[in-house]
């Protein structure tokens, strides 16, 4: 197996992995996939891929603090857990305010950023909790903050 091939395997594995399983720590990630063949990885390649791929640590169900991949573009689907870290959706007619679970800021703000300026979104700025939106146009920001209610299903 050549190098382009083992990365590709390396990479396909290790979204599966974080995808399927609970990680608490980039170490647990080294040993899942050191269990896979993986015998050469190390704490900061896995500390690479979690940057490349936009993961972040966030808390799930559990109250668990857990490594977490980004969505793949498109929407969340009913069982998908990003629907439950979104806690609230609000404006003051300038600005959309998105609370969310503690840790959970960054990612839902990744992913609003990922759609087009047709869903009305310019950009964001996410904390641990709350993303500040600043929306295409003030004077269309309810319909806005509808898209993203219903994107979440906080309605």
């Amino acid at each position: 197996m050549n190098n382009n091939d083992k990365q590709d395997k390396l990479l396909k594995v290790f979204k599966t992995l974080l995808n399927e399983q609970t990680f608490s720590s980039q170490a647990d990630i080294v040993e899942a996939l050191k269990d896979e063949g993986f015998d050469s990885i190390s704490q900061s390649k896995v500390s690479r891929l979690l940057s490349r791929f936009g993961a972040v640590r966030t808390r799930n169900a559990k109250q668990e603090m857990v490594y977490c991949l980004p969505p793949e573009l498109g929407l969340p689907t009913a069982e998908s857990p990003l629907k439950q870290l979104v806690l609230d959706v609000s404006h003051n007619q300038a600005m959309i305010i998105v609370r969310t679970t503690p840790g959970a800021a960054q990612l839902i703000a990744r992913m609003l950023d990922s759609l087009n300026k047709s869903h009305g979104v310019l950009g964001t700025i996410a904390g641990d909790d709350t993303i500040f939106i600043a929306p295409v146009d003030t004077s269309e920001i309810d319909k806005t903050c509808e898209h993203i209610e219903i994107f979440f299903d906080t309605v």
